[in-house]
């Protein structure tokens, strides 16, 4: 394997104070200028470290070469590794994957066979994602001034966990962040100082931990520059808890006391330290503000020295764009980062880009990145036509079967291409399919950049739940025994995550007709609701917790429509160019156009009832 000089490169993992924006940028730079000797660099230590691993020792037979390693260790999915994970998450040794210790398993909102999969992370993990988040300072620092002047109100929480057989933690990757010393014990900086005190944002209890988070942000709106959340969706659910909570909050700010209910006895504490004393202005201001018949801008309005809004608003995210701009008052979106509980991917080096502009720069030290092409459908000589969801068979692009192609290296991708990623880590994963479909967009340096097109084969999300087709048709199903007891059969159905309002929640339409004849039953309101909760007891484990626990996603809806219904949606997919031959109707719906065509017909509607079943696995 070809070595770069190491006094040429950056460290693996570079020491830095936080807090000197110029030594940020410079590590940059140099990551992004020897992006080629670095991959090679991070293969080779990678290899080195683990090649007597179980795993590896069986395909590399004591070699320690790139092109044997690409040769003999095979592209995986999650299935395929998934009885290593499962062999340490019982207590067997770490090193059937990883020379380092295995320390936790992080559970993704990519779902297998209904529960979270759960992937390998290491001490040294934990140092890297520290490295990772401080390079985002120099970048934000680049595009916007004085944010050492002030706070961040970052509403930040935990999920669920729990303990494996053999001991280890099992839990999503920013809890496990937020619970480490990483993050508890980090030194000073200055640019990322919170109005939330870390005892507020360990909060087990969801409701405590937000309410908490929006007072101190609150009694603090002076001194917030910048507002947010990981993902959109928990930025909303934020405001809309806001709405309904800000007579209290202002309350508890007017008397300096925080409400009784509010029981965690950190978030009393340190909440009371905040309060301080009574605020009868600063109550009288934001009661005037947040008593307005409107509430666009409400954000500007209550943060007024805010200068932009972080949130990720790519991939599914993309739906709460309009709605977040509606509460802005034209703040910027800023997506800052691509990250997943496998890795951490790459940084927005252009932050002030607008939302379907952004694009990441993969930073090549996190691990070694290879891509496998994705093909669009007419390049096989078959008519490709997108149109928002809706066509001939679907807007997917096909991707490339592993055994068909080879792999692309990072400095190897083209212009414009369409690739998904796959990784090697340093924590045990070894060419692992993400799941991500990517297009490259440009270049920094000699460093690509990507735009998030889409998860490979999630149809509906809402939050952090993925719903793929064959999820929701084996869902279904089970739902339609249910009414087919009754005589009643299930003709067509298709479905699209409603956003209009937070939570969001799935909807189904369902064409339906009474066996023997082409007459609309007689619904009843109970079986319907049934069907409802049906569905959302047999989809996944992540949209059972986001539904029972999280609240991030509203109750399940069946909407009912007359008959013909989708014969007129056939001819709105014709109409804008697919082929009635080869037309199928699509599981999901995302164009405008045709959820009104659907919603013109409804007939009924029905919600479940009650929340799915859910317990941490």
């Amino acid at each position: 394997m070809t070595r770069g000089n190491p006094c040429q490169l950056p460290g693996m993992l570079s020491n830095y104070d936080p807090n000197d924006s110029e030594a940020g940028m410079k590590i940059l730079e140099d990551l992004t200028e020897n992006v080629e000797q670095i991959q090679q660099r991070v293969l080779e230590e990678i290899i080195t470290r683990n090649a007597r691993t179980d795993y590896l020792k069986g395909f590399l037979d004591g070699q320690f070469d790139k092109q044997v390693f690409k040769k003999t260790v095979p592209v995986v999915n999650y299935e395929d590794i998934k009885p290593y994970i499962e062999r340490i998450a019982n207590g067997d040794s770490s090193n059937i994957i990883s020379a380092e210790p295995i320390i936790e398993l992080l559970t993704s909102s990519g779902t297998s066979g209904g529960q979270p999969k759960m992937m390998p992370s290491t001490a040294e993990d934990l140092h890297r994602k520290t490295f990772f988040y401080n390079l985002l300072v120099p970048v934000m620092n680049k595009y916007v001034d004085g944010l050492d002047e002030g706070k961040a109100m970052y509403l930040l929480f935990v999920k669920p966990e729990t303990k494996t057989p053999s001991g280890l933690m099992a839990r999503p990757v920013l809890t496990s962040y937020y619970k480490s010393n990483n993050f508890k014990n980090r030194p000073f900086n200055r640019f990322n100082v919170y109005t939330s005190p870390d005892e507020t944002i360990l909060c087990s209890d969801s409701k405590q931990s937000m309410y908490c988070q929006l007072l101190c942000g609150l009694v603090q709106r002076q001194e917030v520059l910048r507002v947010g959340a990981v993902f959109a969706s928990a930025f909303l659910r934020a405001i809309k808890f806001l709405e309904h909570n800000w007579k209290e909050l202002c309350s508890n700010i007017r008397t300096g006391h925080v409400s009784d209910w509010i029981t965690d006895p950190g978030c009393r504490k340190v909440v009371s330290l905040v309060l301080n004393k009574p605020k009868p202005e600063l109550a009288d201001l934001i009661e005037h503000e947040c008593n307005s018949k409107s509430w666009e801008g409400i954000i500007k309005k209550l943060w007024p020295r805010t200068k932009y809004i972080e949130v990720i608003v790519t991939g599914s995210m993309a739906q709460y764009v309009s709605t977040l701009e509606y509460y802005s008052g034209g703040l910027p979106l800023v997506s800052t980062m691509y990250a997943s509980s496998e890795c951490y991917f790459g940084i927005n080096f252009k932050p002030l880009s607008k939302p379907w502009d952004v694009s990441y720069t993969l930073i090549p030290n996190m691990a070694y990145f290879e891509f496998l092409p994705v093909k669009k459908k007419n390049e096989d000589g078959a008519q490709y036509v997108q149109c928002n969801g809706v066509c001939k068979e679907n807007c997917m692009e096909k991707e490339t079967e592993k055994e068909d192609v080879e792999t692309v290296e990072l400095v190897d991708v083209k212009l414009g291409q369409y690739y998904e990623l796959v990784v090697t880590t340093f924590t045990g994963l070894y060419r692992y399919r993400v799941g991500d479909i990517l297009m490259v967009t440009g270049f920094h340096n000699k460093a690509p950049q990507f735009r998030f097109v889409h998860r490979r084969n999630v149809v509906l999300s809402v939050d952090t739940d993925k719903t793929s087709e064959e999820d929701l048709l084996k869902a279904v199903t089970k739902a339609k025994v249910i009414v087919e007891s009754l005589g009643i059969l299930l003709i067509e159905y298709t479905s699209y995550a409603d956003t209009s309002s937070i939570p969001g929640h799935y909807v189904l339409f369902w064409e339906i007709t009474s066996k023997g004849n082409n007459h609309l039953p007689v619904l009843d309101h109970k079986i319907m609701e049934q069907c409802c909760s049906t569905v959302e007891e047999s989809l996944d484990s992540v949209y059972r917790r986001c539904r029972r626990k999280d609240n991030s996603i509203g109750p399940l809806e069946i909407r009912v429509v007359q008959h013909g219904t989708f014969d007129a949606l056939m001819d709105f997919c014709v109409s804008q160019g697919s082929s009635v031959n080869q037309y199928k109707t699509p599981r999901c719906i995302k164009s405008g156009e045709a959820i009104n065509i659907l919603d013109s017909r409804v007939v009924a509607r029905f919600f479940s009832q009650k929340a799915p079943f859910w317990e941490p696995v």
